[in-house]
């Protein structure tokens, strides 16, 4: 139960990595005030959590239904990680495409999108989740330590947001990139050790 928890932990806390939504955050939110900025964080937070609780319960079914195996889920969840591990690794963060950006510079509300949506519950979040879901079948009480894994880093992301001023002022730009480069080449080797599992579950 340990092991599953560390994993589930490490592997969330990687994938939605909470260090590099700050300059994200500042640079859509920056500008609005303290008690409006926190409401964006816990608004975006509350809707990522329900994202990825709705789609650990209901995913499987929804492949099932598709025809879509676990080990096949499990491949394409690494190749999404791997992409999103070269991206942090090289400091692009690359989330959303430019037009997106606009689009979220204009709207009233950027809690949904993209903070929520694809900055916290990405792609490489939804396909984390359910991977460690089907992990968890053979551990007593694994679903409830997933889930508490989930919680946490989503807790830490909240925590993360409602400080972004002041870790940027203490880290800098330069120490928000080393610390996202870091966990970047953590999520490249857990992406490759995912693929490889799902080849050798296929094979």
């Amino acid at each position: 139960m340990v092991e599953l928890f560390l994993k589930s932990f490490l592997t969330l806390f990687v994938v939605m990595d909470p260090v590099g939504l700050v300059p994200v955050f500042l640079a859509l939110a920056g500008d609005r005030p303290p008690k409006k900025q926190a409401q964006i964080a816990a608004r975006a937070v509350l809707v990522a959590g329900g994202l990825l609780v709705a789609f650990f319960f209901f995913g499987r079914g929804l492949l099932d239904h598709l025809g879509i195996s676990l080990e096949a889920l499990r491949i394409a969840g690494g190749i999404l990680l791997f992409r999103i591990a070269t991206e942090m690794v090289f400091a692009h963060h690359e989330r959303e495409t430019e037009e997106e950006k606009d689009e979220a510079l204009v709207r009233a509300d950027i809690s949904v999108f993209p903070l929520a949506i694809p900055l916290i519950a990405g792609p490489g979040a939804l396909a984390s989740v359910l991977i460690l879901g089907g992990e968890a079948r053979g551990v007593v009480g694994g679903w409830a330590v997933v889930l508490f894994s989930a919680f946490l880093v989503l807790l830490l992301a909240y925590l993360f947001l409602r400080a972004a001023s002041g870790i940027r002022r203490a880290l800098g730009r330069t120490g928000v990139n080393v610390v996202t480069r870091v966990l970047g080449l953590l999520l490249a080797a857990l992406a490759v050790q995912y693929v490889a599992d799902g080849v050798k579950g296929l094979l």
